[in-house]
């Protein structure tokens, strides 16, 4: 099942949105490392956060100059939308991180990072196939067990860090951290989910 005929340039431009998602993760997976320069860290990725922004409005731009597009306008929106909302989550976290001046993660953090990591990269593979959406299946799939098993993995953090261990100040740090990590995994759901919508649509 292919999706209905339109200008194929929106498939170059959800594929370049995704693949600078998912280069913006990688920065934030670096800034993990011990001992990673979150400073310099946060510049390059802002400087993501604003290439993703120019991706998103390149996207509006072009689906609102009465160019045919392959799939329907509302999910052009929401799908351009889905992506940006996923970057700006990593940037913010990134940013709360070095404004914070948190040093040390809880393991858990890496654990959703990681999650996140794989999310990016199935996201940027799964965008150049949008052209046949059967093919997507396994993508949303995948999407939703990884949400799952960061949702496990939040739930713990939460436990950890209002454990005793951490005194109050930090606490409210690493919640915020965290709570902004979850958001940008469930963003991923959502973009799955829209693209599981969009292929149900066109079937």
């Amino acid at each position: 099942m292919r999706l209905s005929p339109g200008d194929p340039i929106f498939y170059d431009l959800f594929t370049a949105s995704a693949q600078n998602l998912r280069a913006g993760v990688r920065v934030l997976s670096e800034a993990l490392a011990p001992d990673a320069d979150r400073a310099a860290l946060v510049a390059t990725l802002k400087d993501i956060e604003h290439t993703g922004d120019e991706h998103t409005h390149d996207i509006m731009k072009r689906v609102n100059s009465g160019t045919k597009p392959p799939f329907h306008r509302d999910d052009i929106y929401r799908l351009a939308g889905g992506l940006d909302d996923i970057l700006d989550d990593v940037e913010a976290a990134l940013d709360f991180m070095v404004l914070y001046r948190v040093k040390d993660l809880p393991t858990g953090v890496a654990a959703m990072v990681d999650v996140l990591d794989r999310a990016a990269e199935l996201t940027a593979e799964a965008m150049p196939r949008l052209r046949t959406a059967a093919q997507l299946t396994k993508y949303w799939i995948e999407i939703n067990r990884l949400e799952n098993e960061a949702d496990q993995t939040y739930r713990r953090l939460l436990a950890r860090i209002f454990s005793g261990e951490y005194d109050a100040l930090t606490v409210h740090k690493l919640k915020d951290v965290i709570e902004i990590l979850e958001s940008a995994v469930d963003g991923f759901e959502t973009v799955a989910n829209i693209v599981e919508q969009i292929a149900l649509k066109e079937s």
